[in-house]
């Protein structure tokens, strides 16, 4: 088998095995699970969740927060590391991608699931104001959607060629490839429309990537409450999205890599890379971290004094803390030694990241919905409080598995590393396709 081959052989989508069958199976049975709680919670309301007058935000705008946090990959990885030419991000730019559009979905279906009356959905398209900062935050997300699939797919339509022929025998996915190559055959005049398109969208995707970040943060900071009235906030969210996106990507890497025996091509090297750019965005946002609260703690004003102190030695505090120290301080000091940055440390840590990036976003939504400046006068005492019901937590866990199932739908189709770049950062010169004469 020649080298040629022998990559294309490699990196071609895989049948699952009996494991690959199971986690479908298993993602399946936790969306359908969250199907019939979400049935439930269209016959009923919102009454079926425990949020109430004072958390009426709850823990599916912690999870939007969070989806839109993981979606920052697709421009951390695939734009700045391709426009800076680091080469040795190519075998993670097709992971990055494919996270980042699942990632961005299920943000927008999760805002329709947070919908009391999900059927008024299009009043934000027809009678929507500019004025406010939920309209804007519809438009980057619809940018950002079309965005990030199309600089998916353009990199895609030379290694769609190739499956097209790799595949001859199978008619299905014959049939599948030459629709989706829309007739690529890699001659001069394609290659360099492509690389125009894909730098376009590199471009385009960064400010569009930092306005969905700070525009998702407007609508919490232009929001006069403890804990969120804070100019800080844009920078404060992208700096934490960066962190929960390149937590994913490495645990993502680290699964293809053991389920495809995928060791030649996502090496060592690449975990160690992404160990140390780990390191450097958690400092980031421990910066972030601390000015976010250090100021409020230095004015001491009544409000954000009990917010604080729900969070330093409250009710939230174990969690706070856990998050901070766990999630963020421990990760750095592991991934300082080498010994951490190696694939097995890396992948343990990266869980630890992205699980710490999801209950971050939970203290930063609930905390603050308890304390508000205009308390109501003789509440039920349930509405000082607030913790998920079943249901809830059923159907935002159906919206994780969602997302994990459009990545492991478009890994059965697609290659995981991209192959052409591969070929060609190799120095294999066999031709693909012919050329057009």
């Amino acid at each position: 088998m020649t080298q040629f081959d022998q990559v294309i052989h490699d990196l071609a989508p895989q049948r699952f095995n009996i494991w690959g069958k199971l986690w479908t199976g298993l993602l399946i049975a936790v969306i359908l699970v969250g199907a019939y709680s979400y049935y439930q919670q269209l016959k009923y309301g919102l009454i079926i969740t425990d949020m109430r007058d004072y958390a009426s935000w709850g823990v599916y705008i912690s999870n939007f927060v969070f989806f839109v946090a993981i979606s920052l990959v697709g421009s951390l990885i695939t734009a700045i590391l391709r426009l800076s030419g680091v080469k040795w991000s190519t075998p993670l730019t097709r992971i990055s991608e494919i996270i980042a559009v699942a990632a961005i979905i299920m943000a927008g279906l999760t805002i329709i699931i947070d919908m009391g009356r999900p059927d008024r959905l299009f009043n934000l398209f027809f009678h929507g104001r500019l004025q406010s900062p939920i309209i804007w935050d519809v438009i980057v997300i619809t940018t950002y959607l079309v965005i990030s699939v199309l600089l998916l797919y353009y990199p895609l339509l030379p290694d769609l060629a190739i499956l097209k022929k790799y595949f001859a025998k199978n008619k299905w996915f014959t049939t599948w490839y030459t629709w989706l190559s829309i007739n690529w055959t890699g001659s001069p005049i394609q290659k360099r429309l492509s690389r125009r398109s894909i730098r376009a969208l590199s471009v385009m995707i960064i400010p569009v990537a930092f306005s969905i970040h700070t525009v998702t943060a407007w609508l919490f900071a232009t929001t006069y409450r403890p804990g969120w009235d804070s100019t800080n906030f844009g920078p404060y969210f992208i700096a934490g999205a960066f962190v929960a996106g390149a937590g994913a990507v490495v645990a993502v890497m680290y699964v293809f890599r053991k389920a495809y025996h995928l060791e030649n091509y996502i090496t060592d090297y690449h975990f160690d890379n992404m160990g140390k750019l780990l390191v450097l965005l958690c400092l980031v946002y421990l910066y972030f971290n601390v000015n976010e609260y250090l100021v409020p703690a230095y004015k001491v004003t009544e409000g954000e004094s009990a917010h604080l102190n729900s969070l330093f030695f409250g009710e939230y505090a174990a969690m706070f803390w856990l998050v901070i120290v766990g999630g963020l301080v421990v990760p750095v000091i592991a991934l300082i030694f080498p010994q951490g940055r190696k694939p097995l440390p890396l992948f343990i840590i990266a869980l630890i990241v992205v699980l710490g990036a999801w209950w971050k976003r939970y203290i930063i939504v609930t905390p603050t919905l308890l304390h508000p400046f205009l308390p109501i006068q003789g509440v039920p005492e349930s509405w000082h409080e607030y913790f998920p019901t079943w249901r809830e937590w059923s159907i935002t866990l159906a919206t994780l598995a969602s997302s994990l199932l459009i990545i492991t739908g478009l890994i059965r189709v697609l290659p995981v590393v991209p192959i052409q770049e591969t070929l060609e950062e190799r120095g294999i010169e066999e031709p693909i396709i012919e050329e057009l004469k």
